[in-house]
């Protein structure tokens, strides 16, 4: 009994200092920064919107360099409004997209999944009419350069078919008339989060972005946006 009894302390022990080292570790590597942002020339706006858990990256829908209403089709949402000017992109856990609607529906079962990579991920997407910086709202100007490497990274976490078309996911899982889900590419676990995504995005871009982060607000804080 004794030796069950100092295991079971030990292996409390060691999840406590996992539990310690990963959020100490993402609180350091999320204040430091890399990227060095604008360059000359840049024209083209973008967005980073949080909700407050969970980052967006936001562009426009079609200009001279890229039409994602090629793919990204207006049709596949709800409304089918070609009106709109902006889509957004994020990417996570299929399974806490289609099966968490609110915190208050989340099992036990999707979270473990999610966390230690067991899953499979989706892209959500939504077109917008306007935004507006502020702060959960950063705005930025690209590069055509830059703007060309963020669509790049972005395409490339879509799952495709033979055809090189995105893969839409047919469910009735939507959040309101003007979004989408379609499969992705990659796993997430507490490691890679939707946040370290929108962070690796953005460094692909040539923007500021975080050493490392989980969390939306080591983004937010590298744009001067209050955190807390």
């Amino acid at each position: 009994m004794k030796r069950i009894r100092s295991a079971l302390r030990n292996s409390i022990r060691f999840l406590l200092a996992i539990v310690l080292l990963y959020f100490t570790g993402s609180a350091v590597l999320s204040v430091i920064p890399t990227g060095s942002g604008e360059e000359t020339g840049s024209v083209i706006p973008v967005f980073v919107v949080s909700n407050g858990v969970h980052t967006d990256l936001v562009l426009p829908v079609r200009n001279e360099l890229y039409d994602w209403s090629k793919n990204i089709r207006f049709e596949h949402t709800k409304a089918s409004d070609s009106s709109r000017k902006w889509v957004s992109f994020g990417w996570g856990d299929k399974g806490f997209y289609l099966e968490t609607p609110s915190w208050a529906d989340l099992k036990a079962s999707t979270a473990f999944n999610a966390a230690f990579s067991l899953g499979t991920t989706a892209m959500h997407t939504e077109f917008h009419n306007r935004l507006k910086e502020n702060d959960h709202c950063v705005a930025m100007r690209l590069h055509p350069d830059q703007y060309r490497k963020l669509v790049a990274f972005i395409s490339g976490s879509f799952q495709k078919d033979s055809t090189g078309r995105v893969i839409p996911i047919h469910t009735r899982a939507v959040y309101g008339k003007h979004d989408a889900f379609y499969e992705a590419l990659g796993a997430y676990s507490m490691l890679k989060t939707c946040n370290t995504w929108t962070n690796q995005a953005l460094k692909a871009a040539g923007q500021k972005a975080c050493l490392w982060t989980p969390w939306d607000k080591g983004i937010l804080y590298q744009y001067g946006k209050p955190v807390w």
